[in-house]
């Protein structure tokens, strides 16, 4: 019986691993979804108008105020969306797609759908997939038309009270998330083409069960094209306790540690993941402390980077970590440390030091139009 009972406890502990490792492997391979909305916060977000706009019962609400809207700070180009709303009482409710922020989104080249007030409203269920100039737009399953003219913009949700009704509109939203699409690889999992380590400096580059592994430094090593405004997906495993790195974009070619950081450091105070150290994973090195550390040392974690101008914003696991607006003047020699940096530029895997051991893996890239 007692060897009966070890075979059953073994398979058990074999079987919770297992889910456990499947369970990290879908937070990575979720298929790449950002939740513009996290369900707590209305971060990542800017308002316009005098709609009154809060978070309630795990929803974005807006009961008050004549018309507005809620954008997003980060703009977006290809795409796949799903939203949640519902607009009861009175007024309607939309949502833009890839709109500017100075006007109305149709005048801004945006498109939207507007949902009017029903009795009894449930939540419409609204899918976008935005693929150049061509945009489909289906609410409960039914085509809804849309025409979008701008290439790249932000996510708006709208809210319109009408004069003549007595009672106040009410719109509420329970999800927004979305999915980049039409990505390029960076990294072909076989080898570094397409990479270029600096020289004479200390870290070492290979290529390890399919990722991009360092070890060592201080070093880098950086990609053969240039960008300036972009998307960029990539997962990353830290091997090791606090280990620091980072992804930088902007930098110069073959310059040493240029540009801006986005940081890799999976370190928080205490047991408070919201107090990060030193940036902190997904924070911009030295300007924007991560706001909270979703990452954890020895597992796969899936990062997003967004820079658009002088806009930038990171996702860990698809939950928004940073939002920074870079004010600053124009930076020397492309030191995004003490200023903005305008240009574009390689984009490039840091090793930090002796204890460095990072891989690197679903390298993908998103390229966005000039401002």
């Amino acid at each position: 019986m007692l060897k009966v009972r070890s075979i059953l406890a073994v398979a058990f502990l074999a079987a919770v691993l297992l889910a456990a490792g499947a369970g990290q492997a879908q937070n990575v391979a979720e298929g790449g979804w950002l939740k513009l909305f996290d369900g707590e916060t209305l971060y990542g977000w800017t308002v316009f108008g005098d709609a009154g706009w809060e978070v309630k019962d795990g929803m974005i609400v807006c009961e008050k105020g004549n018309s507005g809207f809620l954008a997003t700070t980060s703009e977006f180009a290809d795409f796949e969306l799903v939203a949640k709303m519902r607009v009861s009482e009175a007024g309607s409710g939309g949502l833009a797609l890839r709109t500017g922020l100075d006007g109305y989104a149709a005048e801004t080249g945006g498109g939207a759908i507007v949902l009017p007030a029903r009795k009894d409203a449930e939540f419409a269920e609204i899918h976008v997939k935005a693929v150049g100039g061509n945009v489909e737009v289906t609410v409960n399953g039914k085509a809804s038309p849309v025409t979008v003219t701008r290439s790249l913009g932000h996510i708006a949700l709208q809210y319109q009270r009408y004069h003549r009704d007595k009672k106040q509109a009410k719109v509420e939203i329970s999800e927004v998330k979305l999915r980049p699409i039409g990505m390029t690889a960076l990294f072909n999992g076989k080898d570094l083409n397409g990479w270029t380590p600096i020289a004479d400096h200390k870290s070492e580059f290979s290529v390890v069960d399919g990722a991009l592994n360092i070890k060592n430094g201080n070093g880098q090593i950086e990609t053969a094209g240039t960008y300036k405004n972009f998307l960029l997906q990539l997962d990353i495993f830290s091997n090791g306790d606090h280990l620091n790195s980072g992804v930088f974009f902007r930098t110069p070619v073959g310059v040493f540690w240029k540009g801006t950081e986005i940081q890799v450091r999976n370190e928080w105070e205490g047991d408070d993941r919201t107090n990060p150290v030193d940036t902190g994973t997904g924070g911009v090195y030295g300007l924007c402390p991560s706001r909270k550390v979703v990452s954890t040392d020895r597992e796969w974690f899936n990062m997003t980077i967004v820079a658009n101008g002088y806009h930038y914003a990171a996702w860990l696991n698809g939950y928004q970590v940073s939002d920074y607006y870079d004010t600053r003047p124009p930076a020397r020699e492309a030191d995004g440390k003490n200023g903005y940096v305008p240009d574009a530029g390689t984009i490039n895997l840091q090793g930090h030091d002796p204890t460095t051991d990072l891989s690197f893996k679903n390298i993908n890239i998103q390229s966005h139009p000039e401002k």
